[in-house]
């Protein structure tokens, strides 16, 4: 049986994308100033980028370009590797359900190392409004796969549009 040495630590993370989150503090401009002695207006609301979805929205994102849409990112790394040919990322959307693999063809691993290696796979084919579960599987350079992760849960980004009330 083969062994990937985990001398250190695995450490997995599971990060939102990039983009801010709708509740967050707006920033200023780029080269923008305030002066804290002159009173300020409250400024008006920023448009939203037209590429971001509104607030709510779920479902299918393969309409939006893909540096816009919502994504989950499994990341893990390994303090050392041994005949580690590569991973496969799998999501549920239960802890205990069916589970897919994500990636078409393996993430490269490095082979032999005692050099601590960082991983990451970007899945952004996910209903913003779905709680998700992945975990890893590795792959040795004989083709033994071994399941490397615990299963994690990647909660919803959104929270479904409700509709106001009339009243």
């Amino acid at each position: 049986m083969r062994r990937i040495v985990l001398s250190s630590l695995l450490v997995l993370a599971l990060t939102g994308c990039d983009q801010p989150s709708p509740d967050a503090p707006a920033t200023p401009a780029k080269g923008s100033t305030q002066s804290a002695s002159t009173p300020q207006a409250a400024p008006a609301p920023a448009p939203a980028p037209a590429a971001r979805p509104p607030e709510g929205t779920c479902g299918d994102q393969s309409g939006i370009p893909e540096a816009d849409r919502l994504a989950n990112t499994p990341k893990w790394s390994l303090a050392s590797e041994q005949d580690n040919f590569g991973f496969d990322v799998f999501r549920g959307d239960s802890e205990n359900g069916e589970f897919v693999k994500l990636n078409k063809d393996p993430i490269l691993g490095a082979g032999t190392t005692d050099e601590t290696q960082k991983y990451q796979y970007r899945d952004d084919s996910i209903d913003p409004c779905k709680d998700y579960w992945y975990y890893v599987e590795s792959i040795s350079t004989s083709g033994v796969r071994e399941k490397m992760t615990p299963t994690f849960k990647a909660p919803a980004k959104r929270s479904p549009r409700t509709e106001p009330s009339a009243g």
